[in-house]
């Protein structure tokens, strides 16, 4: 397919702000979802939504091989305004507070090319898949019912590195809480009749493993939340959110397993009763070296001028879900910067460029 004209150039530009514009932390995508779908509608095509609100449309190809995009509708949660502005060749938020780029920038891209193919025809058959909840731990699709798909392979453009970087491998991901349960007393009259959950929970936090504990393992305590409202009272309350997460998962485990240690100690230190709730949130997986999809994807990355890099990472996407539902996905670098944060921002040449690297993902997953 042709790279993308001027015109679908400054398209896309336009979209992604749009995009943008619509607030969507997780679990509050509807109004993006109307858009898209009404952007999805306009093209002709047919829109499907399930009880989530994850969306899937389907393009017909002129091959039987079926590829499937996926990106999320969501964001992370948003602390004020969103007014997308170019600043340096880069879009950027005017205000102090996340732009969406994540994952909005694919969002935007595969829209570009749905309506590209709904005009000229595909290679291949699209599966476009936009799910919600993606950033509370994978929730939309975990939910999404993956037999509806036809797909051989698929591509989520949802890693925020440099356009080139391709993700091989994805940790296994762990969450743990716990709730220390102490006795309130007067803090100046009654001390030694309370019990500091506090306290305990503070004994806990520091016998945990943190940080990066090797080179595919990681551990950190996220949030601590708990007493009074004031110093004079012996707190009786306090949760702790931690997690874990490695390429390993045996070694994943063991950390885990330090980490309730540390809880119990904690509690038994501070004279506490704790209870304690650890969820895997989402399993690791690894691309085969020859796997066609991986192939397809080096070999557009280079037909587009990128020097492809395969990488590991210790952040998860929709990928782990369908790996793991037996669809093999590669997650593709998307060149945003600093997602998550309130620099957040994409330069107009890697939006661009990752739709010139879609449409030449289509012939060469044709190939593969």
């Amino acid at each position: 397919m042709r790279p993308a004209s001027e015109a679908e150039k400054q398209r896309l530009n336009q979209r992604f702000a749009s995009l943008c514009a619509i607030p969507s932390p997780f679990g509050h995508e509807d109004h993006v979802a109307a858009h898209v779908t009404r952007e999805l509608e306009g093209l002709g095509l047919g829109v499907e939504a399930d009880a989530s609100g994850n969306l899937l449309t389907r393009v017909r190809g002129r091959s039987e091989r079926t590829v499937l995009l996926c990106a999320h509708l969501d964001t992370v949660e948003v602390h004020g305004q969103i007014e997308p502005v170019l600043v340096d060749d880069g879009w950027e938020n005017a205000h102090d507070t996340i732009l969406g780029a994540d994952n909005k920038a694919a969002v935007a891209v595969f829209l570009e090319v749905a309506r590209r193919v709904s005009v000229e025809g595909s290679p291949v058959a699209l599966e476009l898949l936009l799910t919600v909840e993606e950033e509370d731990a994978l929730a939309g699709a975990k939910a999404f019912d993956a037999s509806l798909l036809r797909a051989d392979f698929g591509y989520v453009f949802d890693h925020a590195t440099p356009i080139g970087e391709i993700v091989t491998a994805s940790p296994t991901y762990y969450r743990l809480s716990a709730d220390f349960h102490g006795r309130a007393a007067h803090a100046g009259i009654r001390p030694e009749a309370g019990r500091s959950a506090v306290l305990a929970a503070a004994h806990a936090i520091a016998a945990m493993p943190h940080g990066r504990i090797d080179e595919q393992t990681t551990a950190n305590v996220g949030s601590v939340h708990g007493g009074s409202g004031s110093t004079n009272v012996v707190p009786e309350r306090c949760r702790v959110l931690a997690e874990a997460r490695s390429l390993d998962p045996q070694r994943v485990e063991a950390v885990v397993a330090l980490m309730i240690d540390a809880v119990q100690d904690g509690a038994g230190a501070g004279e506490c009763d704790v209870d304690v709730v650890c969820e895997k949130l989402f399993d690791g997986y690894r691309t085969r070296g020859t796997a066609p999809a991986l192939l397809a994807a080096e070999a557009a990355l280079r037909g587009c001028g990128y020097e492809p890099s395969r990488i590991v990472t210790g952040g998860g996407s929709d990928a782990n879900v369908f790996a793991l539902k037996g669809i093999e996905c590669v997650n593709l670098a998307n060149g945003t910067e600093h997602n998550h944060e309130p620099t957040e921002r994409v330069s107009v040449v890697a939006l661009e460029g990752m739709l010139d690297v879609c449409l030449a993902l289509l012939d060469e997953a044709a190939a593969a």
